[in-house]
């Protein structure tokens, strides 16, 4: 089975989680679909939102590399090709994440993070 993709979703950085999900909520109407301290995902109809926290320190900056979540549908076969093209290690795929998905991650040349995932939002 061929894998479908599904959508991107950004994940912004953040310097406090807590005081951005209120700032989104209160601000542009997005709603929690769960945080901790150091990652939240708002929803609002069909779009989401990630934030990430950063320390913005030299080794984890706020403002470097972009985040990137790719949303797809039967993520095994992408999996596989991204093994079979030595883009990602055999264990990259991390299944049953505590938000609910199966997912795998990869830099690219300019430290941008891509991730592929599917479940949850």
């Amino acid at each position: 089975m061929k894998t479908i993709f599904n959508g991107f979703m950004p994940v912004l950085p953040s310097a406090d989680i807590a005081r951005d999900i209120e700032w989104y909520k209160n601000q542009t109407g997005f709603e929690v679909k769960f945080a901790d301290n150091m990652y939240a995902i708002l929803n609002r109809d069909n779009l989401y939102l990630h934030l990430q926290w950063h320390a913005d320190t030299e080794s984890d900056p706020l403002l470097g590399g972009s985040v990137i979540r790719i949303d797809v549908q039967n993520i095994r076969p992408l999996y596989e090709e991204f093994l079979n093209r030595g883009t990602i290690k055999p264990d990259a795929l991390k299944n049953n994440t505590p938000w609910n998905t199966n997912e795998f991650g990869f830099y690219d040349l300019n430290k941008n993070a891509i991730f592929i995932m599917e479940g949850s939002e």
